[in-house]
């Protein structure tokens, strides 16, 4: 017994005498103590919180010289080489940062979300808990002022922009194919699942001159720089199966997922209002491996789809439904590194390549199309001082289109075209003070496909008028690239690029988990594409005589602690614009816009019953019409369109989810507008169909598994 005692002894001697002790004391450069300050060697697990006399004190097995990270959140970040052996008692002075939560930040035109997000507006824990999103981003999306819900098409519409006039990025490598394949008046879905992304910036205008080929909106999504642990997520759900893992190491990790959606199921126990030969099915996978550095993280993300639907369409200029068969292949890989070097220098660059191709059937006929398109960039960025801090950078992007129409009789006719856009950018953040900054740049592109040169300033400024609330303008040039749909054609026409000018002032207060916006805007559009014939084909004649404005009045309100365990936003949109382009014979409001446009997100936590209860309500006013039986354009509205949509997530364990979902619970018969004949009957009127949502409500129940050494981790934030 005794001498199991010594061994014990000479086991904690030995194991005491191996550590090394740190100590000291953080202040301020008044020399007031800093209380709960983050103290850790670099690299490591090691450190401890400091108390209220600013002390600290932690035991660590490293040896040698070791770097002490000293951070907290208003405060510089503190780097300081140490010999582990002898740091005991020592006194680390912390700087203001004037970067900090109090000070002014540029807010015109953004919304961002996500860990490192300084005013968060939208979390990722929202797009997925938000009723009616059904998991997806653009829906949660469309709960935020700016945007219009347009649910015949399902992509993002900004500010009286149609849907390509937003871009959508990867840890800033642009997604050349952001959208699932779909079919008139069939709503798609963005490709992105959001289990990999933690943070969200959506720019409604005035967006930073590093982000081009926009006119309206960029979409920001950013992939996990490190996940928290080893995991496995499966989930079982009424439309299909999804199984995700996670692997972590020292410097990298791996994280996995697949999915298979089938909507027959589905649709045998709930019918839509969709002829369907063959319903929805769609296999898809993502994966992002990490791999860090000392001085960066090297990213790759890659993800493929594959989906087909077969539906039987009616359409009011033929007696007999129009059969539409579409397969479409689509894979995304996206490289990117962002590291610091030298001193306060940092680089970001990466790559993108996107395939998609679409094999189409209409009744007889074929359309065959695909697009290949790649994204280079780099940027580089100096921080001179915490006053002022300059990037430049450029990227090239190349696209080339090609389809095919093979008709049942006749030959086969093939458009598409072949575009490269080099562009270079420079903008410089200054920080006069903690109540005033600015955003100043320029961005110049040259687009080989338009022969054409464009030179796109910003600027944004930025006042704090008291400590919680700070008043943001911005300005900005944008140009962008036609449609596909009229450049597939660019070998019988030359086209220019579209252009818009942004100008947009904003108000914004945020305070212990409150945040109030109001943001107006106008917008200014020209040369928009114009063409002559009832439906664009090959032989319109083209032109980019069009033009357009839209004025606004965006409001947001969010409060997460008024009421315990409630957290709930409303957002409210006022939009006045008209476009002259298309084939419209006078300028006039679009179909997709709606005057006002009203959303309540409201999220609930009921403790004793371990259940988050969540509800979405939906408003916007009628859309306009064009009636070919009245002498106006566009003189017709749509009656307004509500829906409420309902969530329930139940915990049976800590690790099993129980979910389920109700869109529309009400079962309002909206209408999103009519499709009229393109010539009239016999007695001269012209008939029309209604547009109506492929179903009066969807019903969702899925069961969420997740195994993890953490036994309290699980997807709830995923749902």
């Amino acid at each position: 017994m005794k001498s199991i005692t010594t061994l014990i002894t000479l086991f904690f001697t030995t194991l005491l005498f191996a550590q090394a002790t740190i100590s000291g004391k953080v202040i301020d450069e008044k020399g007031k103590p800093i209380v709960g300050a983050n103290v850790f060697i670099e690299g490591t697990y090691d450190g401890a919180t400091s108390n209220e006399m600013g002390d600290f004190s932690f035991v660590t097995d490293e040896k040698g010289n070791q770097t002490l990270v000293v951070s907290f959140l208003i405060y510089e970040t503190s780097k300081t080489q140490i010999d582990v052996a002898n740091f005991q008692g020592k006194t680390i002075k912390l700087k203001e940062n004037l970067n900090a939560l109090d000070a002014v930040v540029i807010t015109a035109g953004t919304m961002e979300s996500g860990e490192k997000a300084r005013v968060s507006v939208l979390k990722p824990l929202d797009i997925v808990t938000t009723a009616g999103s059904a998991g997806n981003i653009i829906a949660a999306l469309q709960t935020l002022p700016g945007t219009q819900s347009v649910g015949e098409d399902g992509r993002l519409f900004v500010r009286g922009g149609e849907a390509n006039e937003t871009q959508t990025f990867v840890d800033g490598i642009r997604v050349a194919q952001p959208y699932g394949a779909t079919t008139n008046n069939l709503p798609t879905r963005g490709r992105f699942s959001p289990f990999l992304f933690n943070g969200i910036a959506f720019s409604t205008g005035g967006y930073s001159a590093e982000y081009g080929e926009a006119l309206s909106s960029v979409l920001l999504l950013n992939t996990e720089d490190n996940p928290d642990q080893n995991k496995t997520e499966i989930s079982l759900m009424t439309v299909g199966l999804g199984l995700g893992n996670t692997q972590k190491w020292e410097k990298s990790s791996l994280s996995v997922n697949a999915s298979y959606i089938n909507l027959a199921p589905y649709q045998a126990a709930i019918p839509q209002n969709v002829d369907w030969n063959s319903p929805f099915q769609s296999l898809s996978g993502e994966t992002v491996y990490r791999y860090n550095f000392n001085n960066g993280i090297l990213k790759l993300y890659a993800a493929f789809d594959s989906s087909k639907f077969d539906i039987n369409q009616e359409n009011i200029n033929s007696p007999e439904k129009i059969r539409v068969n579409l397969n479409n292949d689509n894979f995304y890989l996206n490289t990117s590194y962002k590291g610091g070097f030298g001193t306060n220098w940092q680089i970001t660059t990466g790559m993108s390549y996107g395939y998609s191709k679409n094999k189409i059937g209409l009744d007889l006929n074929k359309v065959d199309n695909d697009e290949n398109a790649a994204h280079l960039k780099l940027k580089l960025k100096k921080s001179f001082s915490n006053y002022f801090k300059l990037s430049f950078g450029g990227d090239y992007f190349s696209t080339k289109f090609n389809e095919d129409f093979k008709p049942n009789l006749g030959t086969t006719n093939t458009n598409g075209y072949n575009s490269n856009i080099a562009a270079v950018f420079t903008e410089a953040d200054v920080l006069f003070s903690k109540k005033f900054a600015a955003k100043i740049g320029l961005r110049a592109s040259y687009n080989d496909l338009l022969d054409e040169t464009a030179l796109a300033p910003r600027l944004s400024l930025a006042y704090k008028v008291a400590k919680n609330s700070q008043f943001s303008l911005a300005y900005g040039d944008f140009s962008q690239s036609p449609s596909v749909d009229y450049i597939k054609y660019s070998k019988y026409h030359q086209f220019e690029s579209e252009k818009a000018a942004h100008y947009i002032l904003n108000f914004q207060y945020a305070k212990d988990s409150k945040t109030f916006r109001a943001e107006a805007y106008y917008k200014d559009y020209n040369n928009l594409v114009k063409y002559d014939t009832q439906d664009i084909a090959y032989n319109s004649v083209f032109n980019n005589t069009g033009s357009a404005y839209a004025k606004g009045l965006d409001l947001f309100w969010r409060d997460g602690k008024t009421i315990k365990n409630l957290e709930y936003w409303i957002s409210y949109s006022y939009i006045d614009t008209k476009r002259d382009y298309k084939n419209f014979p006078v300028a006039a409001t679009p179909s997709f816009v709606a005057d006002h446009s009203l959303s309540i997100v409201t999220k609930y936590w009921i403790s004793d019953w371990r259940s988050q209860i969540g509800f979405t309500n939906s408003f916007s006013s009628g859309r306009p019409y064009n009636n070919p039986n009245e002498t106006q354009f566009m003189n017709g509205k749509t009656k307004s369109y509500n829906s409420l949509s309902f969530n329930w997530a139940y915990l049976i364990s800590a690790q099993k989810i129980l979910y389920i979902s109700v869109s529309n619970v009400l079962g309002t018969q909206n209408v999103f507008g009519y499709d009229y004949a393109k010539d009239p009957n016999a007695a001269g009127y012209y008939n029309r169909k209604t547009i109506t949502p492929t179903a009066d409500r969807f019903f969702f129940v899925g069961f969420f598994w997740t195994i993890s050494k953490d036994k309290k981790d699980n997807q709830l934030k995923n749902l």
